[in-house]
């Protein structure tokens, strides 16, 4: 069963960690390119701040973003602050989100994200952590995808599995970590490629912050999965 109030907490503290880590770079490291091809680390500290705003629209029954070109351009816009900037907007934008989210309501309710995808109210803490963890290690500050706890990078794998699943672009996979979790994604028809590798390297193949190199499969190469 998702625990909402402790996807909460575990949002409250890798908020912490991500801002505590940030606090450490300066304007011109601000600007620097991320992990993210075209992105600064900058665009990545905007995305962050933005999203939070999102999910609150989320939460509060208004669409996620007005359109994809003013997602866009939000987050250019806000790229080149200054450090200060960033970190205050990522610090005020996450207790905003968090407020919202305190808020007493119906978390088995359905609401509605980005691209017409929908998911129960329970989940969204979770997303918001993923947008976090996630975008920790992209801005290229030490931190790593094996940094992250093994529940978070389980959890992931789940939800990115999910996401897949049924994908006319994905062929039939089965995903398999050494300590026996396994996952089945893609299509439904057709015999199912095995794939097998650390967690974090599957999560990361998964998420687009890995090639797949590092992951094992009988076929001559991975399939390209389709952006999220």
């Amino acid at each position: 069963m998702i625990d909402h109030a402790r996807d909460l907490e575990a949002v409250r503290e890798a908020t912490e960690r991500l801002l505590g880590a940030a606090a450490a770079l300066d304007n011109a490291s601000v600007a620097a390119p991320s992990r993210l091809p075209g992105w600064s680390r900058g665009h990545v500290l905007a995305h962050i701040a933005r999203n939070a705003d999102a999910l609150v629209n989320v939460l509060e029954g208004r669409p996620m973003y007005r359109d994809a070109a003013t997602r866009d351009a939000d987050i250019e816009r806000d790229a080149p602050r200054p450090l200060a900037v960033q970190l205050a907007d990522v610090r005020d934008s996450g207790d905003r989100f968090l407020r919202a989210a305190g808020v007493p309501a119906d978390w088995t309710r359905v609401l509605t994200l980005r691209n017409g995808v929908t998911d129960v109210a329970a989940r969204v803490p979770f997303r918001r952590l993923a947008e976090i963890e996630l975008h920790h290690v992209d801005l290229g500050l030490g931190r790593t995808l094996e940094d992250l706890s093994e529940e978070f990078t389980g959890r992931e794998i789940d939800f990115l599995a999910e996401r897949f699943a049924g994908h006319a672009e994905v062929p039939p996979l089965t995903l398999s970590a050494p300590d026996g979790r396994h996952w089945r994604t893609g299509c439904e028809a057709g015999t199912p490629l095995p794939v097998t590798g650390p967690a974090p390297e599957l999560m990361g193949w998964l998420a687009g912050r890995r090639d797949g190199t590092a992951l094992t499969t009988p076929a001559d190469a991975l399939p390209v999965l389709p952006a999220l």
